[in-house]
């Protein structure tokens, strides 16, 4: 007599697993954008491999030149070739230029889920992207240079959630709609878990530098980033919450329901800039406002 055959238990993917698993509902990423990601994980890169990578997406292409002819460079003259406009800009502002603009690209071609605005997450993700730069260009910050980087990803544990967890993302959304704030503390009551921890997960996917993961992960609350520092030194996801909440504070949000909670400069006021904070903020005004008309 044979025993009866048991049927196998098929576990029921976790919150965690589920949202990462929207990670790969997300668009294939550009040639470009590959590379530039690759690059992040301090892979050498020159200009010239740059501007090739560059030259063969029209549309970026074209977008760059766009840029570096407004008003925000000054340049005298028409700028009309990519090698020259990767020559003029530099490595560093080129590659943030060109990565804002294929992620946004890539993000815009996600289906909006209910109650999700993809301009909004663009604008405030490359607000919080270009203002973590320049603070990190001014002040001691560890692991400076990916500033820029855990500044365009530290929300992407959002549209995680809203792609891969509709209902739950309707729920917090319900909360946020009734408070006018989105709160840690909705997350954790509806995923028993952040936002901050998805992306930080997500980064970790990509293969992104294990600075700009640990900066993504703590930056909504920094005092418990357990990174060591150097004496006087800043951890970036103090810099990046700083960021996060002086773009939140002038009214740029993800959420379609949040309204500001503190004055913008407030968020900046413990960084200990001094007299150098309005001429940065003169030039996040200026940055920020060249490179949102792409979005």
């Amino acid at each position: 007599m044979t025993a009866p055959s048991s049927t196998p238990e098929v576990s029921t993917p976790t919150v965690r697993e589920r949202s990462l698993i929207a990670l790969g509902q997300l668009p294939p990423f550009s040639p470009i954008l590959n590379r530039l990601i690759a690059s992040l994980a301090n892979e050498d890169i020159s200009l010239s491999q740059i501007a090739d990578l560059i030259e063969k997406d029209t549309a970026l292409a074209g977008n760059i030149l766009r840029l570096v002819n407004s008003a925000l460079y000054g340049f005298r003259g028409t700028i009309n070739s990519v090698r020259h406009a990767v020559s003029l800009l530099g490595i560093n502002k080129l590659r943030n230029a060109a990565l804002s603009m294929s992620v946004a690209r890539m993000w815009n071609q996600v289906k909006n889920p209910a109650g999700w605005s993809t301009p909004n997450f663009n604008q405030h993700s490359v607000g919080v992207a270009i203002l973590a730069d320049l603070l990190a260009q001014k002040l001691p910050v560890e692991y400076a240079e990916g500033a820029f980087a855990a500044g365009l990803f530290h929300d992407l544990g959002l549209l995680l959630i809203a792609i891969g967890l509709p209902e739950e993302y309707k729920q917090m959304s319900l909360l946020c709609q009734q408070s006018k704030q989105w709160t840690l503390e909705y997350e954790i009551a509806v995923l028993g878990m952040t936002h901050a921890e998805l992306s930080a997960e997500a980064l970790a996917h990509w293969n992104l530098p294990e600075p700009i993961q640990t900066a993504v992960r703590y930056h909504v609350n920094p005092d418990i980033d357990p990174t060591p520092l150097n004496a006087g030194q800043l951890p970036l996801s103090r810099v990046l919450n700083a960021a996060d909440r002086y773009v939140k504070g002038k009214g740029i949000f993800v959420s379609l329901f949040e309204s500001p909670s503190e004055e913008p400069d407030d968020a900046l006021e413990q960084l200990g800039l001094g007299e150098r904070l309005p001429l940065l903020l003169t030039e996040f005004d200026n940055q920020f406002t060249a490179i949102k008309a792409y979005f």
